[in-house]
């Protein structure tokens, strides 16, 4: 049975291929016709005798799985070209001209890929015989994480290697043997970055012809952008990977697009990048798959778009493309992941712009939208329509129609919903929805202010900050007043976030809503119990605005004396 590549030996070919150099050099000192073209070759020919002369038939040569394809390539190419050579020693020639001189370039170029093949293998260290020990000890003892991670490093070394050298289906067939490695996990990813894969990727999708090799690279790239301390990397290669990325986005396969997707999802929160594919026909592209892509790629498109719209400096990159129409027809048609993140983005599309918000206002409908809300699949899928309800409700006239259309009920049902980023939303969404005394007695009579108070005593400061919010706004109406006083923590819970040491969190909602309660004589008794005199001293101190009043209007309850104690 004939053995394989790897298994068959190596040195003779090593040796047959360099006396096949020395022969190729001597023919071609006797050349008579292109001697122009051949003077080149010889240099060429020179190069590559140094080169092998740089490698010694070693055990880590001869075991190699590198070795027996580089030298039976650079043999057959000098047996091909041997013969070539003895056409050229006449002076006249016996063959066409035309195609000879067409062979003799053809030959050029391969001594040239075989060059930069010998010079990759010598600077990437494969023919190495301490490292290439250390794999062999490594698969012999891989039972140890250690050494298994020793065995993979050599692995993603040997691949980084191939990706450099050899034709394109052995770079196929290498990319391959890649994607199988980094798929296993996050460790194998890290320590192939680690090992100079993305530069090798990045080169081979902005150079390569085949859309086989550009497919599989944008695939790596898409799963290394998936590791988050891998993402730096793809960052540093800068517009050389973006502009790629894009192009795969405009041609490349519906796989390809897809991946490419993931990949632009992991660069798209910086703002030159978010610049970049705005300027370069990226949102066009985008909103192309949102409409025709398959159900994941238009998931993935809606998210890098959601990334990007945070950024107002493309915002008319938007406009242009009408991407609020294609939104919203992926708020109706999408997968629940695509609804979220067409949502998403619309938030921050329309946040900064009444006119839009109204257009998407009437263009959603208030059907439509509490469809959104009532089929929301997953926390995350009710907590961006909520914020979209919020971010509509902005806008005054929008509010009126949505509190007349049942949307109270609907916020403050998910005010004492489970997951913390939906109270949060909910409670934003309050303080938006109250825009006037008749919401903010409706409100209040369906139970807000309770369900606020709890958030009150939540673990995160951003739920803290926005439950008070709502509150300051909803103690304008005087009869909520007379709700939060029979609460029974109520008071207190307000209180003690006045304690500085509660930090990231604006005090000015806590000292609003306390300063509409102290004229009432209980609430001034409930105020000072809980330390309000040491926590309001110390935010004076501090010159927080609003804290000076507050200690006034305690002092003129003649109090002052005996919360100082405290």
């Amino acid at each position: 049975m004939k053995e394989s590549p790897q298994e068959e030996p190596v040195a003779p070919i090593f040796t047959d291929t360099e006396a096949l150099l020395r022969s190729l050099l001597l023919s071609v000192s006797h050349v008579q016709i292109f001697k122009g073209k051949w003077t080149s070759i010889k240099v060429k020919l020179a190069t590559l005798e140094t080169r092998l002369s740089e490698i010694s038939v070693s055990s880590a040569v001869a075991e190699n799985p590198l070795s027996f394809d580089l030298l039976q390539s650079l043999s057959a190419t000098c047996s091909n070209a041997v013969s070539l050579a003895d056409l050229c020693h006449e002076s006249t020639l016996q063959g066409g001209k035309l195609k000879t001189q067409s062979d003799i370039d053809s030959l050029s170029a391969k001594l040239d890929a075989h060059i930069n093949d010998l010079e990759v293998i010598v600077r990437s260290g494969a023919f190495s015989p301490s490292e290439h020990r250390k794999s062999v000890v490594s698969t012999s003892v891989s039972v140890i994480e250690s050494s298994r991670r020793e065995s993979v490093r050599a692995e993603a070394r040997n691949l980084v290697t191939r990706l450099q050298i050899g034709s394109t289906e052995s770079k196929n067939s290498t990319l391959d043997l890649l994607l199988g490695l980094l798929q296993e996990d996050d460790k194998n990813v890290l320590i192939a970055v680690a090992q100079g894969i993305v530069p090798v990727l990045v080169r081979l999708l902005d150079s390569s012809s085949s859309s086989e090799i550009k497919e599989r690279a944008v695939t790596a790239i898409a799963r290394i952008s998936t590791v988050d301390s891998s993402k730096h990397v793809l960052l540093a290669e800068g517009l050389v990977l973006l502009n790629n990325l894009l192009r795969v986005l405009e041609s490349g396969s519906i796989f390809a697009k897809e991946k490419s997707c993931i990949a632009l999802k992991a660069l798209s929160n910086s703002k030159e990048n978010a610049r970049a594919i705005g300027s370069r026909g990226g949102i066009s592209s985008l909103l192309e798959i949102c409409q025709e892509g398959t159900p994941i790629s238009q998931a993935v498109a809606a998210a890098v778009l959601r990334n990007l719209a945070v950024f107002t400096e493309i915002k008319e990159n938007f406009i242009e493309e009408n991407a609020v129409l294609t939104l919203l027809a992926l708020c109706n048609s999408g997968t629940a992941l695509a609804q979220e993140n067409s949502v998403g983005c619309l938030c921050d599309l329309v946040s900064r712009d009444d006119d839009l918000k109204l257009f998407v206002a009437r263009e959603v409908g208030i059907d439509n939208l509490k469809n959104l809300w009532d089929s929301a699949f997953t926390a995350q899928n009710l907590e961006v329509v909520v914020q979209l309800v919020r971010t509509l409700a902005s806008c005054s006239n929008i509010a009126e129609f949505l509190a007349a259309n049942g949307f109270l009920n609907r916020v403050v049902a998910a005010l004492s919903f489970g997951a913390m980023g939906v109270r949060i939303a909910a409670a934003r969404a309050v303080y938006d929805l109250a825009y006037c005394n008749k919401t903010r007695k409706e409100l209040g009579e369906i139970g807000c202010i309770s369900l606020l108070v709890k958030m009150l005593d939540g673990k995160a400061v951003e739920e803290k900050e926005a439950a008070a919010k709502a509150l300051s706004t909803l103690m304008d109406y005087a009869g909520n007043r007379r709700i939060l006083r029979k609460e029974e923590k109520g008071i207190v819970s307000v209180v003690i976030l006045l304690d500085p040491s509660v930090q990231n969190f604006d005090k000015k909602y806590l000292l609003s809503t306390l300063a509409l309660l102290v004229h009432s004589k209980k609430c001034r008794k409930q105020m000072v119990a809980a330390h309000a005199g040491v926590y309001l001293q110390k935010l004076v101190d501090l010159d927080v605005e609003g804290a000076k009043n507050l200690v006034d209007s305690l002092g003129r309850g003649k109090l002052w004396g005996v919360f100082s104690k405290h």
